[in-house]
């Protein structure tokens, strides 16, 4: 029960992250030391279905590790759809100190997953400046906007969910470059059930197909492929810097405007430029906050041997 129960906030927690443009649950699974575990899982569920159509129901369910994925999925649901409304009104009301805890927490992340290397050669190295640049290149890509039909829906949760379990690329900024991200926000909120269901068939369908490469990838390339993770944690600290200048709008579902295209500015600039108070302050704070987090994450989870050993 005890494990149930921090596997459950484990879940919650990429739940959270996974909310919020910029911030990937991935990054959360792996700082919590159950990314390994998480991907075998998922690309051994498609294994699983054959026992289970013959009716070997335990057997299915070990193979798929079904009592771990079903626990981590209730705390992701749990936070998606509690958390939807207030993360939501603090990026609003608070940009500033959330996306702060947001950089400390990615930030210390890059160390945790980057220390994990074994053997750092020019392959690990380009690796690594591929993370970066395809990181920073999502970050700053323009937005576009997808159709709101039933097959862009079903797309845009594949190609967002293979985001997700990514650390450092966030599946809720895919959804913001798709022009999708209040629509479907809007759909947790309200509970639209039609649009639901399209979009988690496509989230079951690109999860259970990209797990499957990027578990192969692990346990063939281990090094090389922590490298690019790494790499796409440093970049993606572009997307989640506090200060920020909106240099475009758009119009969102409720006809209010919000952020298009933005750039990073220093917190004097930030003040200078806009007239309100950088915080610097509070923001150094949370950053540290968030630093302070994950170091307590990866004590509590008691990872002090590397994440290969995992299962």
């Amino acid at each position: 029960m005890k494990n149930a129960l921090l596997l459950y906030a484990k879940g919650m927690a990429m739940g959270a992250a996974d909310v919020v443009p910029g911030v990937s649950g991935g990054t959360v699974a792996f700082i919590s030391g159950i990314y390994d575990e998480l991907l075998h899982s998922i690309a051994s569920v498609p294994l699983a279905l054959k026992p289970l159509l013959r009716g070997r129901i335990t057997e299915a369910w070990k193979l798929a590790n079904a009592g771990f994925l079903l626990t981590l999925l209730a705390g992701i649901l749990t936070s998606v759809f509690s958390l939807a409304r207030l993360i939501t009104y603090l990026l609003e009301q608070h940009p500033i100190p959330v996306w702060s805890f947001f950089f400390g927490l990615i930030l210390v992340s890059v160390h945790l997953v980057g220390k994990e290397i074994q053997r750092r050669n020019w392959m690990s190295a380009i690796s690594f400046v591929l993370g970066i640049l395809f990181a920073y290149w999502i970050t700053v890509a323009v937005p576009v906007q997808w159709g709101s039909d039933k097959i862009s829906l079903f797309f845009a949760g594949a190609i967002a969910i293979c985001a997700m379990i990514l650390p450092g690329i966030s599946g809720s900024f895919i959804l913001v470059l798709m022009g999708l991200y209040p629509f479907v926000l809007g759909a947790v909120e309200s509970l639209d059930i039609g649009v639901l269901v399209v979009f988690a068939c496509g989230c079951a369908f690109g999860i259970l197909s990209f797990a499957k490469l990027l578990s192969w990838t692990l346990d063939r390339w281990r090094d090389i492929t922590l490298a690019f993770l790494t790499g796409l944690m440093l970049g993606s600290l572009n997307k989640v810097w506090p200060w920020k200048e909106t240099l475009t709008w758009q119009i969102d579902r409720h006809g209010e405007p919000s952020p298009l295209l933005q750039q990073n500015l220093l917190p004097s600039t930030y003040g200078d430029l806009t007239g309100h108070d950088p915080q610097l302050l509070l923001a150094v704070l949370l950053a540290i906050l968030g630093i302070s987090l994950v170091l307590g994450l990866e004590w509590f989870a008691g990872r002090r041997q590397p994440i290969t050993e995992s299962a």
